[in-house]
C-alpha cells in the first residue's frame, strides 16, 4: 500500500496535466511531442489548488488569443471533469485555475500515513548519483566557533535533503593541517606549557592555556595539538548531530605524492607555467581576475595545489556522474573561479563542482554583539552556543534564513521555552499532536485503520488548511533539494506548525459531543500530521519531541 499511496501527490499533478493536455487537442491545438503542461499552486488561495499557463504558452503558436482558449479550455474540463477536481476558471489574461475537492486532500492524508515520517516527502531526484559534501572544513588549531556552526548546520541539512531525494551522499571534513598554521599553533601550546608568552603571530584563546596543560611533557605539540583540536571539533558537532563519513587530512595528501601527479597533469594541459622562480596556474584563463602561485619560488606548496588535489581525488571517488558541493565561508568567496579553473584544465567539467558561501553570522547576547576572533582570544566557541540555547534551537535558527543572508543569531530568543521561538514553536506542535493521541487512547478510544475511516468528515478550514500545508512537504523538500536551500523546509516547517496549532485550538478530537467517526478522522489527520512534523525537521537535523 505504501508505495503507492506515496505517489499520490505525483499523481495528482499527472492526472490535472494530463487533462489539460486532453483539453488542448480537444481544442485543435498542435502540442510538439516535448510539450509540458506547466503547473503550479497559485500565491493566493483565492485563485484555487492548482493553476496552469498552459493557454498563455501555447496562444501564439496556435494562433489563439490566450484569453479565450483558456476559456474553451475550461468549458471542456467542467464536461470532462478530472477526479477531485471541483471547479476550473480562468484568470487574468488566461491562467486556469483548479479548484479541487476536499477529496485529495483526505487522500493526502492517506499518504502521509502510509509512508511514515522516513518515506513521506521522499523524491527520486537522484537516483543513486554520489554526492560529496564537504563542509566546516576548520583548521585543527582550535574549537570550532559559533561561525562554523552555521557551516555545520547547513551542510548537513543539504545532505540530508539530498539523501531524501535518492541520492548517495558522503559527508567530508578537509583537515587543513598543514602550513605555517600548525606551526604556530604548535609554538603557542609549547609556549603555554611552559608559562612563556605565546608568539605574537600565535594563537591566544583561553583554550591554548587549557589544553597545554593536558599535553604530556615532551610530547609533541604539532600531532598532539591537531589530534586535540579534532577531538573536540568531533565531539562538539557530533554534540549537534554532525557526524562525517570522511576526515580527509592536507598533510597525508602532500605525503601520498598526489601533489606532484596533479602537477604534471596541470603542465601537460598547458595549464600551468614558470615564472620568477614560482610555478602559476593559468586561472585567468578560466574567468579569474588572475593567474595563481601554484608551488611558491622556495619550493614550497601554496595552499592551492594541495587543494586542486584534493578536489582531483574527490572527483574520482564520486565517479563519472559524481557531484562536489563545497560549504565555505564568506571569506572564500574568491577562491571559487580558480578551483573551478583548475578543475577545467584538468578535463574536469567545472560544473560538477558546487560551492555555497555562507555568510557571517551576527550573535548578539543581551543586545550587544558578541565578535568572533580565534587568535586574539575573544572566541565564542559552538560549544557555548549548545550549552546556551542546545542543539536543535542551534540547528534551526542556523538554518532560518537562506545562506547568502547575514543574520542575527539572538542567543536569549533561541534558547527561550516561548510560542516567539520558531523551534520551539514547530516542536510544540509536534508535542501537541502526539498529546492529542495519548489522551484520545487513555480516554479509552480503539483507532480504526486509517483505510477504514471516512476522511469526508474533515471539511472544517482547520482541518483542511492543515491537509493543504501538508500535501506541499514533497514540493518543498524537491526544490530544497534542488536550490540547496534547506530554509525552504524551515519556512514549511513553521507554515504548517502554524496551521497545527489553529486545529488544536479550534478543533476538539474527543469529547463530549464530537461524533466518533469524526474524532476517527481527526485521529487520522493528527496522525498525518506528527509524520510531515517529524519529517520536516528530521530533514533539518533537529528532534521531534513528544512532549514538552
Amino acid at each position: 500500500m505504501a508505495g503507492t499511496m506515496c505517489q499520490f501527490m505525483a499523481d495528482i499533478r499527472t492526472s490535472l496535466s494530463g487533462a489539460l493536455r486532453a483539453a488542448l487537442v480537444a481544442a485543435g491545438v498542435d502540442l510538439p511531442g516535448d510539450f509540458q503542461v506547466g503547473l503550479e499552486r497559485p500565491a493566493r488561495r483565492e485563485h484555487g489548488d492548482w493553476s496552469s499557463n498552459a493557454a498563455l504558452v501555447v496562444a501564439k503558436g496556435a494562433e489563439r488569443r490566450p484569453r479565450e482558449l483558456a476559456e474553451e479550455l475550461a468549458a471542456w474540463l467542467g464536461e470532462h471533469q478530472p477526479e477531485h477536481v471541483a471547479d476550473v476558471s480562468v484568470a487574468g489574461p488566461g491562467f486556469l485555475n483548479f479548484r479541487l475537492a476536499p477529496s485529495w486532500l483526505h487522500r493526502v492524508v492517506l499518504d502521509a500515513v502510509a509512508c511514515g515520517s522516513e518515506g513521506y516527502g521522499r523524491q527520486s531526484l537522484g537516483r543513486g548519483r554520489t554526492v560529496i559534501v564537504e563542509f566546516v572544513s576548520a583548521n585543527p588549531t582550535g574549537p570550532v566557533h559559533a561561525g562554523h556552526g552555521r557551516g555545520a548546520a547547513y551542510g548537513d541539512a543539504v545532505a540530508r535533503l539530498l539523501e531524501r531525494c535518492g541520492y548517495r551522499v558522503q559527508r567530508e571534513f578537509y583537515i587543513n593541517d598543514r602550513g605555517s598554521q600548525m606551526d604556530l599553533y604548535a609554538a603557542s601550546l609549547a609556549a603555554a606549557q611552559k608559562g612563556e608568552p605565546v608568539p605574537e603571530e600565535g594563537y591566544h584563546g583561553r583554550y591554548i592555556a587549557d589544553w597545554a596543560s593536558e599535553m604530556p611533557a615532551g610530547a609533541d605539540a604539532r600531532n598532539w595539538g591537531r589530534e586535540r583540536a579534532l577531538a573536540d571539533q568531533r565531539d562538539v558537532l557530533g554534540s549537534m548531530s554532525v557526524e562525517f563519513d570522511t576526515w580527509s587530512s592536507e598533510q597525508a595528501l602532500v605525503d601520498s605524492g598526489v601533489i606532484g601527479d596533479t602537477l604534471d597533469a596541470l603542465d601537460r594541459a598547458g595549464a600551468s607555467y614558470g615564472s620568477d622562480g614560482a610555478v602559476w596556474l593559468r586561472s585567468s584563463d578560466s574567468g579569474d581576475d588572475k593567474d595563481r602561485v601554484l608551488v611558491k619560488s622556495d619550493g614550497e606548496y601554496t595552499y592551492l595545489l594541495p587543494d586542486i588535489a584534493y578536489h582531483r581525488d574527490k572527483l574520482d571517488r564520486a565517479g563519472p556522474e559524481g557531484l562536489l558541493i563545497n560549504v565555505w565561508g564568506a571569506d572564500h568567496h574568491g577562491y571559487v573561479a580558480r578551483m573551478k579553473a583548475a578543475m577545467s584544465a584538468l578535463g574536469c567539467d567545472p560544473d560538477r563542482l558546487e560551492v555555497a558561501v555562507t555568510q557571517l553570522v551576527r550573535l548578539e547576547r543581551n543586545g550587544a554583539e558578541v565578535r568572533i576572533s580565534k587568535r586574539t582570544g575573544d572566541l565564542i566557541e559552538l560549544r557555548e552556543v549548545l550549552d546556551e540555547v542546545g542543539a536543535d534551537a542551534a540547528r534551526f535558527t542556523y538554518l532560518l534564513q537562506s545562506v547568502d543572508t547575514a543574520p542575527t543569531f539572538d542567543l536569549a530568543k533561541a534558547a527561550a521555552q516561548v510560542m516567539e521561538n520558531p523551534v520551539f514553536y514547530v516542536q510544540m506542535a509536534h508535542a501537541r499532536v502526539c498529546a492529542i493521541a495519548d489522551r484520545a487512547r487513555a480516554g479509552g478510544v480503539v483507532r480504526q485503520p486509517v483505510e477504514e475511516v471516512d476522511l469526508g468528515v474533515l471539511v472544517h478550514e482547520r482541518e483542511l488548511e492543515m491537509m493543504r500545508r501538508l500535501s506541499a512537504f514533497g514540493e518543498v523538500v524537491k526544490a530544497a533539494a534542488v536550490e540547496r536551500a534547506p530554509h525552504r523546509v524551515t519556512a514549511w516547517l513553521r507554515d504548517f506548525a502554524a496551521a497545527v496549532h489553529g486545529f488544536y485550538h479550534d478543533c476538539y478530537v474527543v469529547g463530549d459531543g464530537v461524533a466518533p467517526e469524526l474524532t476517527q478522522a481527526r485521529l487520522a489527520l493528527v496522525t498525518a500530521a506528527r509524520v510531515g512534523l517529524a519529517a520536516g525537521l528530521g530533514t533539518l537535523g533537529v528532534s521531534a519531541p513528544e512532549s514538552m
